[in-house]
């Protein structure tokens, strides 16, 4: 069983050809991400931005975490009014009926 392979001199032949294609006066962004230390630290700012700005929209002051929380109190607030309300005209009612049972003892 013998394997079919190419003698070890064409191999390193291709690696030579492989590597003579890489440009020496490249920097390291070019050589390994392919695009310029400018482009890549322009890119790298965009993605920094972006997740700040997120970031402030999630959890900052005016985010969507203190709005979702500023709804549930609201809904508090108004389950309030409605309980105050209601237990003001049981009050104004029993103060009427003790009204009326203080006019019927004075006549």
């Amino acid at each position: 069983m013998s394997q079919n392979t190419t003698p070890p001199t064409e191999n390193t032949q291709e690696d030579h050809d492989l590597y003579s294609d890489i440009d020496e006066s490249q920097t390291v962004c070019e050589q390994y991400l392919g695009l310029s230390c400018r482009r890549f630290i322009f890119y790298v700012a965009i993605v920094l931005g972006m997740g700040i700005y997120l970031g402030s929209l999630l959890f900052g002051t005016s985010s969507l975490e203190v709005m979702m929380g500023l709804d549930e109190y609201e809904n508090y607030l108004q389950s309030e009014v409605e309980r105050y309300k209601n237990e003001n005209a049981q009050l104004q009612k029993e103060y009427f009926e003790l009204k009326e049972l203080d006019a019927d003892t004075t006549e």
